[in-house]
């Protein structure tokens, strides 16, 4: 079994492993629970779940902004501003993230008001039975202008009833709130309340979902992440969504490089939910259970709310912080055991360098130090199979109308000459869950959007630009994403033609023709892809060549065979 079709082989077996797997677990393994209900008169029953109905008419952001008045959100990280209306926090700027590589181009905007295009925006509030709530159009008191990290603000309703509400906001210097609730009972009875908090948003992701990314709902409950749930099946889900019970956790939307997320407080029972209602969609959080609150008395509830990038080490410390799985708000899928340590190498080798695509260079250098040994064992299988196949050439004249006996006949030249045909594939899968790895690492990691490497590519997580099917740009059209064959793609496709040319023609007629498609059918699948990958593929692919040549260097006249192979 010669290399290349060894290689097919295992790129095929393990793609439909690791597909498989994530198609399965994502489907029949979905951590799903009861609905929340709340403790009335000793019986459970449903409390009413929030609600945000879509507005009538879409306006201008900056009209909706200046149309309520607003408590300013300013933090080393965070701009925007506390909608004192409805105690909404739905105005959000990613100070460190911009909207495009060019100069001057805006923050990413994260959160945005309801009537403004594209709302999204988290909403706190109770739910309750006899008695008066704050609702959507409630406007609160505010004890202060500004939201900081050394200044928290709490918004303040009186229901004029005997209830008085609180809501303390405050914000550290990443991308986490941190929300209490109080409800103070000075009437006669006491009443029943519920605290939740929501987020909406108007529409799905930008970012499609795929078995390499999930976005849309995510949660994690009862110590696992969920990724079963997707926009289009909450549309078919109808009003009832998606309900969970679970002890701690959190759920949120997350797209490929934005997350939000509502935490419950740690080990505290709750119910949580997605629901959708036409092209509006909410994940809403509150404990399992309503809280009676007696005359004189006052019940207290604690929360956390996320929105930010999904940057991996900020969320590696929130969950240190006690925000359980908040690190697979990534979807790093079934070998993040094997992409973290990977993804903290690179990070390293970024902060040392200041240069990222330099720093992709240098984890080939040591990916490909570390399986030096493994691909040696590769080559030299490769070199035992070019040794023996002249006589397999001939043993395959001579048997060609005799298939059983020409089976026979190479298992004996086989063990006559010590070759293991199957020798190359161990190796090949030992690579596999390497290449996998890095390809979620360098396509999903926040920490590569917008980083130039050198010359024309100034974004390594967008597809290489610069391509010769418009002339470089001086004819004025855009290919097709899998016909931009950017510079990088076409050197892919040549690097991978060259290390097969390297390597004896197939005797089978048929393998030798999908061998020779095979470097320009990676160079079609590569060309939309982020020019970081492409640019490990590339560097992959010429310390591959400069290996086999230090191979052919120290086993004379193997270059000799291979060419005699060829002829």
């Amino acid at each position: 079994m010669e290399n290349q079709r060894n290689l097919l082989i295992a790129v095929v077996l393990s793609a439909i492993v690791f597909l498989g797997w994530t198609w399965a677990s994502n489907r029949y393994f979905p951590v799903a629970a009861p609905p929340a209900t709340a403790i009335k008169d000793g019986k459970q029953v449903p409390l009413p779940a929030p609600d945000t109905p879509k507005p009538a008419t879409v306006r201008d952001r900056q009209a909706v902004l200046t149309a309520s008045p607003r408590v300013a959100i300013d933090t080393p990280r965070l701009q925007g501003s506390v909608n004192l209306r409805g105690a909404r926090i739905d105005d959000l700027l990613l100070l460190d993230h911009r909207e495009t590589v060019a100069k001057g181009a805006p923050p990413v905007r994260l959160l945005s008001p309801s009537g403004a295009p594209d709302a999204y925006f988290a909403q706190f509030g109770w739910s309750g039975d006899g008695v008066a709530l704050p609702g959507p159009d409630t406007l609160w008191q505010a004890s202060g202008t500004r939201l900081t990290p050394a200044a928290p603000v709490t918004l303040t309703w009186d229901n004029g009833r005997g209830q008085r509400f609180a809501i303390a906001l405050s914000v550290d210097r990443n991308y986490m709130f941190t929300v209490r609730q109080t409800v103070a009972n000075a009437g006669a009875t006491p009443v029943m309340v519920k605290p939740y908090g929501l987020v909406s948003r108007v529409g799905p992701s930008k970012d499609p979902s795929s078995w390499t990314m999930h976005t849309g709902p995510i949660g994690a409950f009862n110590g696992s992440t969920d990724y079963s749930v997707s926009f289009k099946g909450l549309d078919k889900a109808g009003p009832a969504g998606e309900r969970f019970a679970t002890d701690g956790g959190w759920i949120g939307f997350g797209d490929k490089y934005w997350q939000t997320a509502l935490v419950a407080a740690s080990g505290a029972q709750a119910g949580a939910g997605f629901r959708g209602q036409g092209d509006v969609y909410q994940a809403d959080l509150s404990p399992a259970a309503a809280q009676t609150v007696p005359a004189g008395k006052l019940a207290t509830a604690e929360q956390r709310f996320f929105a930010g990038a999904k940057e991996v080490n900020v969320l590696d410390g929130y969950e240190r912080a006690g925000v359980p799985q908040f690190d697979r708000a990534i979807d790093w899928g079934w070998f993040v055991w094997f992409e973290k340590p990977i993804f903290y190498l690179l990070d390293w080798l970024f902060r040392h360098v200041g240069n990222f695509g330099v720093a992709i260079i240098l984890l080939t250098c040591v990916v490909r130090a570390l399986l030096f040994p493994v691909a040696q064992r590769q080559f030299s299988s490769m070199a035992s199979m070019r040794r023996v196949q002249p006589k397999m050439k001939a043993l395959q004249e001579r048997y060609k109308d005799d298939k059983p006996r020409l089976q026979q006949e190479m298992m004996q030249l086989y063990k006559a000459e010590k070759v293991n045909p199957f020798a190359g594939c161990l190796p090949v899968f030992i690579q596999m869950p390497i290449f996998i790895a890095l390809y979620k690492v360098l396509m999903l990691s926040i920490e590569m959007r917008h980083q130039p490497f050198a010359l024309w590519i100034r974004d390594l997580s967008a597809p290489d630009p610069l391509t010769p099917v418009n002339l470089f740009g001086y004819l004025p059209f855009t290919p097709p994403p899998m016909l931009h064959l950017g510079v990088l793609a076409i050197l892919l496709g040549v690097t991978m033609w060259l290390q097969f040319r390297m390597n004896p023609a197939q005797m089978d007629p048929s393998q030798q023709q999908i061998m020779q498609f095979m470097p320009w059918m990676m160079m079609l699948f590569f060309a939309p892809l982020a020019a970081g990958l492409q640019l490990y593929y590339v560097a992959n692919n010429l310390l591959s060549l400069a290996q086999q040549q230090f191979l052919y260097a120290r086993t004379p006249g193997l270059k000799d065979t291979v060419a005699t192979a060829k002829s």
